[in-house]
């Protein structure tokens, strides 16, 4: 390897976290050619974890490094939303992060690279593309050992769990989240719920919130809330909220 090329490694490796992914366009957009990211591979710097994509030789890619990658690299909004953030920030206790499957959300247009889709990915990977929400909207920077990435916020990610109820997502588990979710912040709901485009997500929001007793439910304004018209079955044969307009699991109900 030549003094040069020694050089451009080592800056490469002194200045990108460990356990990211390094994607081959944005390498070439830093002056590293394509035959430079080759000799890299061959020499044994790097590694090739996909079609477009690599990762330092030593390290262990994990999902989060490849979600680094997506945001840093390429500027996509595609986060760990839903119950995976809430799990990331201890809003979600009795879920063990490794045994379930992580949840990403990210824009409506916005797609998974093939290198991202096709690794094998350590828990699975479901991904959600969607604008219910704004897509910079109630996200927080979440830190691991190496680095930091955007993830929903706890607002943000219960709503998240909703969107996906009942089809994907059981509502009693949505509700079981919203119990560890005391301390929200109003001005952050508030704004998340006018910006809302799912009357579905809305409602079973305010309904469980308003149910849990949440003190920060008492700061909403609702006259700013389009909760839309017309009733929602959400499940067969449940209890129908008519403030809220829903119908849902008659398990909610059982301890009355």
């Amino acid at each position: 390897m030549t003094t040069e090329n020694r050089t451009k490694i080592n800056q490469l490796l002194s200045t990108i976290p460990q356990d990211v992914v390094l994607q081959s366009s944005w390498l070439l957009n830093e002056g590293y050619s394509l035959d430079l990211q080759k000799y890299y591979r061959n020499s044994g710097w790097l590694k090739a974890l996909g079609n477009g994509a690599m990762y330092r030789s030593n390290n262990q890619p994990s999902y989060e490094g490849g979600v680094y990658a997506l945001q840093k690299q390429s500027g996509l909004s595609v986060h760990p939303g839903g119950r995976t953030a809430l799990a990331l920030q201890g809003k979600a206790h009795y879920i063990e992060l490794n045994t379930v499957q992580v949840w990403l959300f990210g824009g409506e247009k916005e797609k998974l690279p093939t290198w991202f889709r096709n690794y094998n990915w350590v828990p699975s990977i479901s991904y959600k593309a969607t604008s219910f929400l704004p897509k910079e909207l109630g996200l927080t920077e979440f830190s691991s050992a190496n680095f930091s990435i955007k993830v929903s916020s706890p607002a943000r990610a219960i709503m998240e769990c909703l969107y996906l109820a009942p089809e994907k997502f059981d509502i009693i588990e949505c509700y079981e989240l919203m119990e560890n979710l005391v301390d929200l912040r109003p001005t952050l709901v508030q704004a998340l719920l006018e910006a809302c485009t799912s009357i579905k997500v809305k409602r079973l929001f305010l309904f469980m919130a308003e149910r849990l007793n949440h003190g920060w439910y008492n700061h909403l304004n609702l006259s700013k809330v389009d909760l839309g018209k017309g009733k929602r079955s959400l499940v067969k044969e449940g209890v129908y909220v008519s403030k809220y307009q829903i119908t849902v699991p008659k398990t909610l109900f059982n301890n009355e």
